[in-house]
């Protein structure tokens, strides 16, 4: 039985003060080696606290409150700080902020314009406009958003308060699959934006911009990798687990050697296998992405591309897993006996859609075959 945590929940649409998150277990950000030691024991005690009742939560399609204190408790946030001394100097670092949001401006709905900072004077603009976010934005601490200037056309970076009368949240309660991601629209009306808030403009021109400054979207990209790869690792085991209670319960009158079953066990193999393969090459993109992190002055192009590589193949291969992993489970066990199963499959399914394979592929292929790397920015 889990303990009760404390949570920021309140009614839809309604602010709520922010967060003031314990210590992260094992010290402050700075003390890398405390948090590996203890991270993994602790990220582990709550996954195992959060999968108790993973089933009803996915059914009542709440915002994740609850789920994030927790995770707050544990100090879990606090270890996806970048190794290095400049990590404490940032603003999320020191508040334990979470941020959601997105770098690129959303999608202008139909009949609503984007995103819009309009200078107001003394460096600061006003945000105006209307977007949908992916996950996030109905729980977090600050939002990181993108939007066009009026006056020089320039993509800025800013950061805002959600709990700004001028910010309007609604969460998307009818989404497909990630019920439990905070993902909602959010609609800015005259939001004043100090410059002290303005994060910078996104680069255009790759000469504009050094190469260590491009990890940033490597490392997002990453972090969504690592979500697909432990949703097909948990729906495997989650499987697993059943099949081994009904070899253990099973009645006289039945097969009590069902899970020595030759076809069975080949059938967990398999996606097994995928799951072996995807880890590592997921491991193989982190390990390389945090050794060059602490080493900024020396990261060139060529560098930078050999990482891009690597995520863009982990990438691929842990979509593929996931995507394959959570339909091949609803096989090995019954969907009917087994509630719940199926919110693998549609996690899976959301997150996964918007990456085409084939830009990936195509940036590895021409990589491998032309040493050619990846854009360092964003087109225009």
């Amino acid at each position: 039985m889990r303990t009760p945590v404390g949570a920021r929940a309140g009614p839809s649409g309604t602010k709520s003060a922010p967060r003031t998150a314990s210590a992260p277990a094992g010290g402050p950000p700075a003390d890398r080696r405390a948090d590996d030691a203890i991270g993994p024991r602790v990220t582990h005690e709550v996954a195992d606290d959060l999968a108790a009742d993973a089933v009803a939560r996915d059914r009542a399609g709440p915002a994740p409150y609850d789920e994030l204190a927790r995770l707050q408790e544990a100090g879990l946030p606090a270890l996806l700080t970048a190794p290095g001394p400049r990590s404490l100097d940032f603003r999320t670092a020191k508040d334990r902020w979470l941020l959601a949001g997105a770098v690129e401006p959303p999608r202008p709905e139909p009949g609503r314009p984007g995103l819009a900072l309009t200078p107001a004077g003394c460096g600061g603009y006003l945000l105006d406009g209307r977007g949908a976010f992916a996950s996030g934005v109905t729980v977090a601490d600050r939002l990181v958003v993108g939007a066009r200037c009026t006056e020089t056309g320039d993509l800025l970076l800013v950061l805002v308060d959600p709990a700004h009368p001028a910010v309007t949240t609604e969460p998307c309660a009818e989404r497909v699959g990630q019920r439990l991601a905070g993902a909602g629209t959010v609609a800015f009306a005259r939001l004043p934006v100090g410059s002290g808030h303005v994060l910078g403009a996104l680069p255009r021109d790759e000469h504009a911009v050094t190469p260590y400054a491009t990890l940033a979207p490597l490392a997002l990209r990453l972090l969504l990798v690592h979500v697909a790869l432990g949703l097909a690792e948990a729906a495997l085991a989650e499987a697993r687990d059943v099949s081994r209670a009904g070899k253990a319960t099973a009645r006289p009158d039945t097969d009590p050697t069902a899970g020595d079953d030759p076809y069975l066990l080949r059938a967990y193999g398999e996606p097994a296998t995928s799951a072996h393969t995807a880890a590592a090459v997921v491991g193989r993109a982190t390990d390389a992405r945090a050794r060059w992190l602490l080493a900024e002055r020396v990261l060139g192009v060529e560098e930078r591309s050999d990482i891009a590589v690597l995520v863009a193949a982990a990438e691929t291969v842990a979509h593929r897993a996931a995507l394959e992993i959570t339909a091949q489970v609803l096989q090995l066990v019954a969907p009917a006996t087994t509630p719940g199963l199926d919110r693998f499959w549609r996690n899976a399914r959301a997150l996964t859609a918007p990456v085409p394979p084939d830009h990936g592929l195509r940036d590895i292929g021409d990589h491998y075959l032309n040493g050619t790397h990846a854009r360092l920015t964003l087109p225009a």
